[in-house]
């Protein structure tokens, strides 16, 4: 019978207790399960952090976003109309829809709060690239996921979105955009392989960068937002963003997404969310609307 305080090679590699009391050869975990410091497979308990929630209103934001971005693309209209929104709530609804589903899916199923693994490292992510080689002989796999489910549950949850998609969207399309509503599920379907392979390579990376990823590109579609604006002028860009309902809306959201990477940003430090640090949500808007014409290219003059 193994010793259980027999430690495995590597930081991933574990035993499992056998139905006859003794224990197994070291290696992976089976999936649900995560090593402890004493290379036995533990069953993942942990309650996610409120990061980890974070994250995974990230990864489905993203997709969201996606979606409504490709959808006022293909639609090409200057104006909120009934079409353009009827497309939107169809995306709405099916990104809501399957992340329903896939927290009722995920351990505990038929809830929807998950048990999870603790993520403590970043290598936590890359197990594959740490399977120990002892005396630098036979390679053990230990391959795992170790940060049960985050890792999978983003996988469940683009393969739900795609099918409610492909049940959902046909039919509003039709109704509304006939020609143009095909097209963003075109878009979909190139952009949904695309964000699983970014996971499958870049989900640790991710997970420790999302909230800096969600300012830095709610500052940027900010800026491009406006930049798009034929009158560059203060006053134009004021009344336009207020008098405006697409304007509104558009301003609002990107309020609303560089709020969110505040707040993992100050949840990821460690710190208290003060309301101080909400203060600085408009400041981009602000910014590009009293410096404005100061990039005029009509005032710069080369000698």
């Amino acid at each position: 019978m193994l010793s259980i305080s027999t430690r495995c090679p590597g930081l991933y590699c574990g035993r499992e207790l056998l139905l006859d009391g003794n224990w197994s050869d070291c290696g992976a975990c089976p999936r649900g399960f995560r090593t402890n410091g004493s290379s036995i497979c533990i069953p993942c308990e942990d309650a996610p952090m409120f990061y980890d929630w974070l994250y995974l209103g990230f990864m489905a934001l993203l997709a969201l976003v996606l979606h409504w971005s490709c959808i006022d693309m293909v639609a090409m209209r200057r104006n909120i109309t009934k079409e353009v929104i009827a497309l939107h709530f169809s995306a709405l609804f099916e990104i809501v829809a399957a992340s329903l589903v896939t927290l009722q899916l995920t351990e505990p199923i038929g809830t929807f709060g998950i048990r999870s693994c603790r993520v403590k490292r970043l290598s936590d992510w890359y197990t594959l690239l740490h399977n120990p080689s002892p005396n630098y002989e036979e390679t053990l796999h230990c391959t795992q996921e170790a940060v049960y489910p985050l890792y999978s549950m983003v996988f469940v949850f683009y393969a739900f979105g795609i099918i409610l998609m492909l049940l959902i969207r046909p039919i509003i399309a039709k109704k509304f955009l006939p020609k143009e509503g095909k097209f963003s599920i075109y878009a979909a379907l190139y952009f949904f392989p695309i964000l699983s392979l970014l996971h499958a390579v870049c989900g640790g990376l991710i997970y420790y960068s999302f909230p800096y990823i969600t300012i830095i590109l709610s500052v940027q579609t900010s800026a491009t937002h406006f930049a798009f604006r034929l009158n560059q002028t203060m006053k134009s860009l004021l009344l336009n963003s207020v008098s405006d309902i697409r304007n509104v809306i558009v301003i609002l959201g990107h309020w609303l997404l560089h709020g969110y990477g505040v707040m993992g940003v100050a949840t990821l430090r460690g710190m208290n969310l003060h309301p101080a640090m909400l203060a600085l949500v408009p400041l981009p808007a602000l910014f590009y609307i009293l410096t404005a014409r100061f990039t005029d290219p009509n005032k710069l003059h080369t000698e």
